[in-house]
């Protein structure tokens, strides 16, 4: 079957034939962390849309954003999160928001308040709602792990894949849970392990090659730091939250319409640039040739898609 084909059969899999997400629920599923890919842009950002993308927004206009990747799995999390019509909700690590914003028209006699500690994402975010005319949402600037939120304001918090890198998850998710009624709902989407996630071991191995090991930066978040579901379940009763439970979603990533804008889209992963500079220029060209076949590969008819697997993680506070 050819990259076209395959990835044609994959998308109907995915979106037309099933009646909903693919989606399994499981209380344990141990699963390994890895090192993931990093946009250049904003180092001091902790949520999973830095590490990957910078601020959310940063890369620019083009045919592929971090909304447009993560279509399929924003509207899981968003049948996940059930919001109802009086609902106060808080979303972590918002990036420009779209979650937020779905939130918002979601609570209608309710609000949603989007927090990032990117300064472009969140203005970015904003002038978005001023476009879209919503009047109960608001964006802040802040650090959801020391961020003082009024206590006992929120319904719901939730996530998309914004909560794996906090320097403290213990005291992060306190805080957090500090914010929510009691009872409050906790949903967030984070990533399953690297060996799962198609598109995260396709690029390593294309930047990998013949060249030998590729060395990935350690230090630094980690946001695979989720993945595992007992170390999941231990930060958040610690944090003070009951009832974990975790839902497998296994949807597609999207990473533009044709193999130059797939190209585009992982040559702005930090982790790419970085691997590519420390290559010297003929390295550099396999490397790159490499990576632009392995895109090639997954190009079906609408588009570049890889595989990928995370977690809906939810919990009550206690």
């Amino acid at each position: 079957m050819s990259g076209r084909q395959r990835g044609k059969s994959d998308r109907r899999r995915h979106v037309n034939n099933d009646p909903g997400p693919r989606v399994e629920k499981r209380r344990v599923l141990p699963v390994t962390d890895a090192d993931h890919p990093q946009r250049a842009g904003d180092p001091d950002r902790r949520d999973g849309t830095a590490l990957r993308h910078g601020a959310a927004g940063e890369h620019g206009p083009g045919p592929c954003d971090y909304d447009a990747e993560l279509r399929l799995h924003t509207a899981v999390l968003r049948r996940a999160c059930g919001v109802r019509p009086h609902d106060q909700v808080l979303d972590i690590g918002c990036g420009t928001g779209q979650t937020t914003r779905d939130a918002a028209r979601m609570a209608q006699a309710g609000s949603a308040l989007g927090v990032d500690i990117s300064a472009s994402a969140i203005e970015r975010a904003r002038e978005l709602a001023r476009a879209e005319e919503l009047h109960n949402v608001t964006f802040e600037r802040a650090d959801a792990q020391l961020h003082r939120f009024p206590p006992d304001r929120f319904d719901l918090a939730v996530s998309r894949f914004g909560t794996m890198c906090f320097d403290d998850p213990v005291a992060a998710f306190a805080n957090i849970g500090r914010a929510l009624r009691p009872a409050g709902r906790l949903v967030m989407m984070v990533w399953q392990a690297h060996e799962r996630n198609e598109w995260d071991v396709t690029i390593h191995q294309s930047l990998r090659g013949s060249e030998g090991p590729v060395a990935v930066a350690a230090e630094g978040p980690d946001p695979f730091s989720l993945a595992d579901p007992p170390t999941v379940e231990g930060i958040l009763q610690a944090a003070g939250f009951v009832g974990v439970t975790f839902t497998d979603v296994h949807e597609p990533v999207y990473y533009g319409p044709d193999v130059a804008a797939a190209l585009d889209w992982v040559r702005g992963f930090a982790c790419t640039n970085e691997v590519l500079k420390r290559l010297d220029p003929a390295a550099a060209t396999r490397a790159l040739g490499r990576l632009r076949g392995a895109l090639a590969a997954h190009m079906g008819d609408d588009g570049v898609w890889f595989a990928s697997r995370a977690w809906i993680v939810t919990a009550r506070r206690h």
